[in-house]
């Protein structure tokens, strides 16, 4: 018995200790899992990396020449820079994992949501993303040349400075009326809206027949053009999660990130 008690003891003993090693497996990426308002979360970034999120969204003053990270002006802290939270630990994980942000090289979107005046911030972030363009996507006029990183600027968008530009490592978050006008995919590849201009679904009942064939179709015109689609603004929960899904939209919005990572786990319903 004693022996037998010896040898299951010894067992466990290696087992924790092969654990401590490897550390807690990792969570299984998800390209379509959208991190909205990342920074609010407890730990930016690393709370997302830990569910798998293959994209985040950061929100950045400029404020006495620093690109600070925050939803509302009064709420920025000169700690919490857009590099310190964000570009340096993914340069950091990308050296890691040699050449991804995930170890199976996943394509990662950092979106960058501009609350200040469009041009001032764009030329204090231009130089701020050329010190990182090893590990961020490079956007021509005619081509897009992919790296671990796709970073797109939203909210107040530097559209025609950006578009001047023979080499840039950003790209414009367009929005619907995009799809019928069809700019170059290299300079707007996210196409993203506010869901409540568009629909009438708030989350109650069923969708229309009508909206959901529109839903489908803006999708499909979308990656038509070689472009993503995202909307802001549903329901947080699982009914809209699985509309976005079953409609072909590309990045799912949450600020529930065990919740999307639970349900984009999970077998299909």
């Amino acid at each position: 018995m004693a022996c037998m008690f010896t040898a299951r003891l010894s067992l466990l003993v290696a087992a924790f200790s092969l654990a401590a090693q490897h550390g807690p497996r990792a969570a299984e990426p998800l390209p379509r899992a959208h991190a909205h308002n990342d920074y609010e979360h407890s730990r930016a970034l690393f709370d997302a990396l830990d569910h798998g999120f293959c994209n985040v969204e950061a929100d950045i003053h400029l404020v006495n020449g620093a690109l600070l990270v925050a939803h509302d002006a009064d709420k920025v802290d000169p700690k919490r820079t857009l590099e310190s939270l964000y570009l340096e630990p993914l340069r950091e994980r990308v050296k890691k994992n040699k050449g991804g942000v995930y170890s199976n090289g996943l394509p990662f979107l950092l979106l960058i949501d501009i609350k200040t005046e469009a041009e001032s911030t764009y030329a204090a972030l231009r130089p701020v993303l050329q010190r990182y363009r090893e590990i961020l996507t490079e956007f021509t006029t005619n081509e897009t040349r992919q790296r671990a990183i796709t970073v797109v600027l939203s909210g107040n968008r530097p559209i025609e400075s950006v578009a001047a530009e023979p080499v840039r490592y950003a790209g414009i978050d367009g929005r619907l009326p995009d799809l019928e006008a069809n700019p170059s995919r290299h300079l707007i590849p996210l196409v993203s809206d506010n869901w409540v201009k568009h629909f009438q679904w708030r989350g109650n009942g069923g969708i229309t027949d009508e909206e959901r064939t529109k839903l489908r179709s803006l999708s499909e015109k979308a990656h038509v053009q070689g472009r993503k689609i995202r909307f802001w603004g549903l329901p947080d929960a699982s009914d809209a999660w699985k509309l976005m899904r079953d409609s072909g939209v590309d990045l799912i919005n949450t600020d529930d990130l065990d919740g999307l990572q639970k349900f984009l786990g999970a077998k299909r319903l």
